[in-house]
């Protein structure tokens, strides 16, 4: 959702996104029971990205705002229903990441990707929804291949990633159906 245009008219998406925050947060512990079903019915509700905004505003940034992650060798794979952060900082030697969105929670419009890879690989799953900009990476002996490129014109999520690769790949799948 959009910060900077809260009278902007909600859309099935953005409600979606805020209903699954507040059962994340409802899960962490930070809504009791009966706040919950009023801030969902509310959600349900709203009308505006400003009246949305306002139900999740107090929960603020969760701990995983930026989400590190760090390995030299092995394989890293985040999938299921995980929240999505605004941040990830992605380090990496000689491994295999993969990020799955399928089920994951997003609850903001723009995810950024801070990576620094050596020999490895980021497979990245997504949906025509998603759009990946990689156009902040710089690349030495390294591949990146999205789909994203002709995705929807208002995107659920953007991913934009930066850093560098060396010797690195960035990969985009789509789900299996």
């Amino acid at each position: 959702m959009s910060d900077d245009l809260p009278d902007l008219r909600a859309s099935h998406g953005d409600r979606d996104r805020v209903v699954d925050a507040l059962r994340v947060a409802a899960g962490d512990g930070r809504l009791d029971a009966e706040e919950l079903d009023t801030r969902l019915e509310r959600a349900l509700g709203a009308r505006t990205l400003g009246e949305l905004a306002g139900l999740t505003a107090d929960l603020g940034p969760a701990a995983d705002a930026v989400l590190v992650l760090e390995q030299g060798g092995g394989k890293y794979v985040k999938e299921g229903p995980w929240r999505v952060p605004a941040r990830i900082k992605l380090r990496a030697q000689h491994c295999r990441f993969t990020l799955d969105f399928t089920h994951a929670v997003i609850t903001a419009s723009v995810l950024r990707i801070d990576a620094e890879m050596v020999h490895s690989k980021l497979f990245i799953v997504s949906s025509p929804d998603i759009v990946i900009d990689a156009d902040g990476l710089n690349r030495t002996y390294s591949k990146v291949k999205l789909h994203s490129k002709d995705a929807a014109a208002y995107p659920l999520l953007r991913i934009e990633l930066i850093g560098t690769l060396v010797h690195a790949k960035v990969i985009e799948k789509r789900p299996r159906r």
